[in-house]
């Protein structure tokens, strides 16, 4: 599924219109990428976490050279699932 379809879907379900729909998950992404990039967490309860992580620095190997790399530290975003979304899973 896609942004558009997701957007569908809400749309449905809510009886709200498509433009509004996709204000909402725009302002929800929007916000969701500022809090994370802050060191907040969004935890969205049955759902899941989204979170920042720090990614040490390694070696790596270039695939097409096979020449190894060293890869500097960075910070990576993060999903965790949520306990209710994982059992739903199953």
């Amino acid at each position: 599924m896609n942004k558009n379809e997701l957007v569908e879907r809400v749309a449905e379900e809510t009886r709200l219109t498509k433009a509004d729909c996709q204000r909402v998950i725009d302002a929800m992404i929007e916000f969701t990428k500022t809090a994370v990039k802050k060191g907040d967490e969004v935890r969205l309860v049955g759902f899941g976490t989204f979170l920042k992580s720090k990614r040490a620095a390694r070696r790596g190997r270039n695939p097409q050279t096979g020449k190894e790399i060293q890869i500097k530290a960075h910070w990576a975003p993060r999903f965790r699932a949520g306990k209710e979304f994982k059992e739903f899973l199953q």
